[in-house]
């Protein structure tokens, strides 16, 4: 079990840039596995070195992940058909769950629209409420 577990996979770990159920396999095997955990404390101690291997930059980078301005026009619908389907390959197939919270909040975000129409209805009525 524990032998399938790369160190590519241990730095994943360490950057939380594995879908949960991989986390959780992970997670799992380190506490049975002292080698293993071993091999973690190695990974970590290299990253934070100043060894990097390119998939390490990548991933501390987040270079694959689109930016949290490409994540509100994909919840627009305004992106260009490739690159949707880049960010849903990114949110589903990969499971980033860094740009999954990203997406969360922008979706929990009212538009500057919203907020404007807000205003300008309280401004409106501003006249009309009665002071107790």
């Amino acid at each position: 079990m524990t032998r399938d577990i790369s160190d590519s996979d241990l730095a994943g770990y360490l950057e939380e840039a594995l879908t949960a159920d991989e986390m959780t396999r992970i997670e799992e095997a380190l506490r049975r596995d002292r080698a293993l955990h071993d091999r973690l404390l190695l990974t970590h101690s290299r990253r934070d070195s100043g060894v990097h291997t390119l998939g390490e930059i990548w991933r501390r980078h987040r270079l694959t992940c689109p930016s949290r301005e490409q994540l509100g026009s994909f919840l627009l619908g305004v992106l260009p058909e490739a690159h949707a389907a880049y960010v849903t390959f990114h949110l589903e197939t990969i499971g980033c769950r860094y740009c999954q919270s990203n997406l969360a909040d922008l979706k929990q975000q009212p538009s500057d629209a919203t907020t404007a129409r807000r205003r300008k209805y309280f401004q409106s009525s501003a006249g009309h409420l009665r002071q107790s």
